[in-house]
């Protein structure tokens, strides 16, 4: 069941809301970025997400395709969330679950994970290794 949570950078200048459902998968992807900076997604769809303090402080990377957009905030350099434009469910944020406030580590423990090789483009497949995400 969806469920609003708040999700903020360490600075807390970057907060957002988001309607996420934690009993559903989340996200390990062994892709450059994800790989470099831990990145732990949960999905959240367009009308589930709302940027609500941050926007200007925002530093957006974007590379390969084009196709995803990483929002860093500028002061303490954390990825709250980012954008998926071209994924199987279409437009969608990826939450980044460590920024969640206010859950608590049992709650994070049992959260599911879904290992992707976005390395390879195999979005539909686990890595052959998968721990170290």
């Amino acid at each position: 069941m969806r469920k609003i949570y708040r999700a903020s950078c360490h600075c807390g200048v970057v907060v957002v809301e988001a309607a996420l459902d934690l009993a559903q998968s989340s996200y390990r992807c062994n892709c450059s970025i994800c790989r470099r900076t831990r990145f732990w997604p949960a999905v959240a769809m367009p009308d589930g997400f709302r940027l609500v303090s941050g926007e200007s402080e925002l530093t957006k990377y974007v590379f390969g395709a084009g196709k995803n957009h990483h929002f860093f905030c500028r002061h303490c350099g954390v990825r709250v969330f980012g954008v998926g434009n071209d994924t199987p469910i279409g437009r969608m944020y990826g939450v980044h679950i460590g920024c969640l406030e206010d859950v608590d580590d049992a709650a994070l423990a049992a959260i599911p994970i879904t290992y992707v090789d976005g390395l390879h483009d195999r979005w539909n497949e686990a890595p052959a290794f998968f721990a170290h995400l």
